[in-house]
């Protein structure tokens, strides 16, 4: 019995069966090619694009296809021929970019650019939550598409990778433009942004403490400027402190305290974030025509809604105006006002998410294993699969997950 069990284990041993080659094989298999158009933005104010030409050549060195739309790179200064040069097909007509089976935006598709769309592809994009509207949400629907908002998309730390690269280059150019209009050039304050030996420091307050206000304090307290931070969340507070490594005026969002620091202020940040689409402060008109005139306020948050009553949508052309002699600058999406490090952030983010897709093998399994990418889709075969558009909307949605689970 124990020579024949021997015999048995024997030939068991040199069986290819034991061998885990079938498994790796089926790994490789699942790797394919991703077909990726790139339209050009038709978007106001949109100068960003998703991939740079050396991200391009490097999806193109893997084995993928990219087209992209003539004049697509240009606001951001890379010309059709970079492009070429890496490895992309450039196309002359916006219908023949939206064959790709994956489309990569920067702003949503307008209602003309949502009618080239197919059933069965995927969109990326951004989706701009404070200007959705449910006929917009209702066009996408009837597409049978796939749609991924990339300012929900998550990374493996649980924070939103693209909200966050373009938060720190917010802050950081705020308080350039900041220093730009004090100067008696924009008819300012005349003052230097900061501060020299034996003159008293400019006075900036950030509303918020997320990262574009961390940034604009970084830059202010590298300048030399005397910097306080307002914001109900204690903990955002702490951590800001904690991450800017130096002692650091912080303190809640008490109006009396807040509003007397604003009318002394020489430069105003508002870097709030939305709570349940509500501004958890909003200044009123009355306190900022209590600050000196020339003085500059930015408000950051003006595609919510802004944290300013006196706040009014403006454009990078038309960037200022004045009310009570105040500088106000509302420009939404500021981080088109330098588009190529704005674009080289977002290559960086997007390129290792579609080696990823084409290493599990396309949307459908990426999603199905890495719950990270989930967050970012509201739009699955067809199906509204995110809550809280459907409850601002009262429109009906599937959970993902179930979806997912039963894909096949």
């Amino acid at each position: 019995m124990t020579k024949s069990l021997t015999a048995e284990l024997g030939r068991l041993a040199a069986s290819q069966a034991l061998y885990p080659k079938e498994s790796m094989l089926a790994i490789d298999e699942r790797k394919h090619s991703l077909f990726i158009g790139i339209p050009k933005e038709s978007s106001f104010q949109e100068n960003r694009i998703g991939l740079t030409p050396d991200a391009v050549k490097q999806l193109i060195d893997h084995g993928h296809t990219i087209w992209i739309e003539t004049g697509a790179g240009e606001p951001s200064k890379y010309s059709d021929h970079e492009y070429s040069e890496a490895g992309a097909k450039v196309v002359y007509a916006t219908p023949e970019v939206y064959e790709a089976d994956i489309i990569l935006k920067i702003a949503p598709p307008t209602y003309d650019e949502i009618a080239y769309l197919k059933p069965g592809q995927t969109l990326i994009s951004a989706l701009h939550f404070g200007n959705l509207t449910s006929d917009y949400i209702n066009a996408l629907l009837k597409k049978k598409i796939n749609a991924i908002s990339f300012e929900l998309i998550r990374d493996k730390s649980d924070s939103k990778p693209v909200v966050r690269a373009m938060s720190e280059i917010a802050g950081s150019t705020v308080m350039l433009i900041a220093a730009h209009y004090m100067s008696s050039s924009e008819d300012g304050k005349g003052m230097i942004l900061g501060g020299i030996t034996g003159v008293p420091p400019s006075k900036v307050v950030i509303l918020g403490a997320g990262t574009v206000a961390e940034y604009a304090a970084r830059a202010a307290l590298g300048l030399g400027a005397e910097v306080k931070v307002f914001d109900n969340h204690i903990y955002k507070l702490r951590r800001l402190k904690h991450n800017i490594g130096a002692q650091l005026f912080t303190s809640t969002l008490d109006k009396a305290v807040l509003y007397n620091e604003i009318k002394q202020a020489d430069v105003v940040i508002g870097a709030l974030v939305a709570e349940d689409s509500v501004m958890p402060c909003m200044v009123e008109e009355a306190v900022v025509s209590q600050m000196a005139a020339g003085s500059v306020i930015i408000d950051v948050c003006i595609d919510q809604g802004g944290c300013f009553e006196t706040s009014e949508l403006t454009s990078h052309s038309r960037p200022i105006y004045r009310k009570y002699d105040i500088i106000h600058y509302c420009v939404p999406n500021i981080a088109s006002r330098v588009p190529r490090t704005a674009s080289n952030a977002l290559s960086n983010i997007f390129t290792p998410i579609f080696t990823e897709i084409s290493k599990y093998g396309g949307i459908n399994e990426v999603l199905f294993t890495n719950e990270h990418y989930r967050n970012g889709v509201y739009i699955y075969r067809g199906s509204l699969t995110n809550s809280t558009i459907a409850k601002k909307f009262g429109m009906r949605y599937k959970e993902l997950g179930l979806m997912i689970a039963v894909r096949n």
